[in-house]
């Protein structure tokens, strides 16, 4: 049971309660298209307002069965700032409060083991220009090596400079990390990562030769998607999802 519910949170501002309910909803969404690791990746979002807290997920529960009062309010050093008898996850802390230190503008940041990121993350070339997929994440992609478990905080700085400005990470031969304004941000373009990754698999796994897409293509991309997507997608797709949401089990708003 959560130690907390919406009405136990005195003076809490609406915005902070609509974050913990979409990044709950994230959390049901990542395990609704098969992309979690039982208890072991991590999302979190900023809580609005000046005290630079985070919202992250309970060490042990499942994120089929997150709910918005279970999130845990973190301060930029990992101490619990609401009451929770949970813990939280080292390793996640130390990729994410970096990641929110460093950029101003990702309210949330994404970070999956998916089995087909993680595949291509330990392909040499990464992501290949293969799929329509690809093009959303290729101009806003960038790479971090392999450093063990992210348990160490001089990694910090090496994997905030190799994310720079950029959307989306490769985290070589360990998964998948998005950024985001707004929770519906990261999702989204999380889905186009973990999907390119999934199409180009499947792609090798075909035995033929690889038709790539045409650098100019590439390089106009962005431009396309923007014009076709109104933005990047979450703002249509986001909704649609939350709807999908309620229809199964509405109670990650609790």
């Amino acid at each position: 049971m959560s130690d907390l519910s919406q009405a136990s949170l005195p003076a809490m501002a609406a915005e902070e309660w609509q974050r913990r309910v979409d990044l709950a909803a994230c959390y049901r969404l990542v395990a609704l298209f098969g992309w979690d690791d039982l208890i072991f990746t991590h999302i979190s979002a900023r809580v609005p307002g000046p005290e630079h807290h985070f919202l992250i997920n309970p060490y042990g529960m499942m994120f089929d069965e997150i709910r918005a009062s279970d999130l845990v309010k973190v301060d930029a050093q990992g101490g619990k700032v609401s009451p929770s008898v949970h813990d939280i996850n080292p390793a996640g802390f130390t990729i994410h409060s970096a990641v929110h230190a460093a950029r101003h503008d990702a309210a949330c940041v994404l970070h999956l083991h998916s089995v087909n990121g993680v595949a291509v993350s330990a392909q040499e070339q990464g992501v290949l220009p293969l799929s329509q997929h690809a093009m959303l994440v290729l101009g806003s992609l960038s790479y971090h090596d392999y450093e063990g478990l992210a348990l160490n905080d001089e990694e910090k700085p090496r994997l905030v400079q190799d994310l720079g400005a950029n959307k989306f990470l490769m985290l070589r031969n360990h998964g998948l990390l998005t950024v985001g304004r707004t929770v519906a941000d990261a999702f989204v373009a999380m889905y186009f990562f973990e999907t390119a990754c999934r199409m180009q698999v499947k792609a090798q796994a075909g035995g033929s030769a690889l038709r790539l897409i045409d650098d100019a293509i590439v390089r106009g991309a962005a431009r396309q998607f923007a014009q076709a997507l109104r933005g990047e997608g979450c703002e249509l797709a986001w909704p649609a999802l939350l709807r999908k949401l309620d229809r199964i089990d509405p109670d990650y708003k609790t």
